[in-house]
């Protein structure tokens, strides 16, 4: 049996588009935070505030265990320890936004050889024409970050494509419950391994005497990034193909990029606005193709 894959609907659209807002500007607070505190540190403080009180209101989501421990520790641990550890060691903050970006070819993969959501034509097209846009930015940029952190966000990305399918294979439930449920998932861990890898006196005195960056930053990543843009995450990939939702997440260097010039004072050179211009540009193709047939076995379950 087939069925048309429908375009996206106008509000799912700038609901994307907030999120990649959301995700693009919390590189700044990541910066921010990670030159105040041990990086694992900070990330345990992020979800541990995206946690508490949340999971004291909202009930365990109806969902296997499986999936909610394997959200959050590819989310929580995987995903955003190993970009806060790059960011903290050298990564640029808005060349990671970007770098990072390689997530959407990780998450269409993965979704067709996982559950079989095979990309229509239009979507690989416009794929490759907003990454051939990722690559004239990072081009642009000089691709001058030392080459471990820079490992570090592939690393990251891939954890973040694992985590989207874990998303999907939980299917349609109360997003924010099963973000706030997942969240609760890492604290531990990176506690657990910031203790084993970082700074003793650094942690502790992050952890009792936090500044105002530290503090502001966890919460912006806590309720603006993780609750608002996971949660809307999540929820539309829980109703619309994998590669519908993924490319949305090509305008995070947008966000970020133009984020990082305002807060940091960089000038973004002509190569980069003509970069952005192209990830554009493949975000419509792979948005606003012509409806075609799709097998309904590209749905996610």
């Amino acid at each position: 049996m087939r069925r048309e894959q429908e375009k996206l609907p106008a509000r799912d659209l700038l609901l994307a588009v907030l999120i990649a807002a959301l995700w693009g500007f919390s590189f700044i607070a990541i910066k921010a935070g990670v030159a105040e505190a041990p990086p694992l540190t900070f990330t345990a403080m992020r979800f541990f505030l995206a946690a508490f009180p949340a999971v004291l209101l909202v009930p365990r989501p109806k969902t296997r265990l499986f999936d909610l421990l394997g959200y959050g520790l590819c989310i929580g641990v995987g995903q955003f320890g190993l970009l806060f550890i790059a960011i903290k060691y050298g990564m640029p903050a808005g060349l990671a936004s970007l770098v990072i970006q390689i997530q959407s070819i990780f998450t269409i993969l993965l979704a067709w050889i996982a559950l079989g959501q095979k990309p229509r034509a239009a979507q690989g097209i416009g794929a490759g024409v907003a990454l051939a846009g990722v690559a004239l930015i990072g081009f642009s940029r000089g691709l001058s970050a030392p080459m471990l952190p820079f490992l570090a966000v592939v690393g990251a990305a891939l954890f973040w494509a694992a985590g989207n399918l874990f998303s999907i294979r939980a299917g349609k439930i109360h997003v924010f419950g099963f973000i706030a449920w997942s969240s609760l998932v890492a604290p531990a861990p990176l506690l657990a391994l910031s203790w084993m890898l970082e700074d003793h006196a650094a942690i502790i005195h992050a952890l009792t005497h936090p500044s105002l960056a530290v503090w502001g930053g966890a919460a912006f990543l806590a309720y603006g990034a993780t609750m608002i843009g996971f949660g809307l995450w999540s929820w539309l990939l829980s109703r619309h193909p994998v590669a519908q939702v993924a490319p949305f997440s090509l305008l995070v260097p947008v966000f970020g990029l133009s984020g990082a010039a305002l807060a940091f004072g960089e000038i973004l050179s002509a190569a980069t606005l003509a970069g952005i211009v192209v990830v554009l540009a493949g975000l419509a193709i792979a948005v606003f193709a012509r409806r075609t047939p799709v097998p309904t076995s590209s749905r996610a379950p």
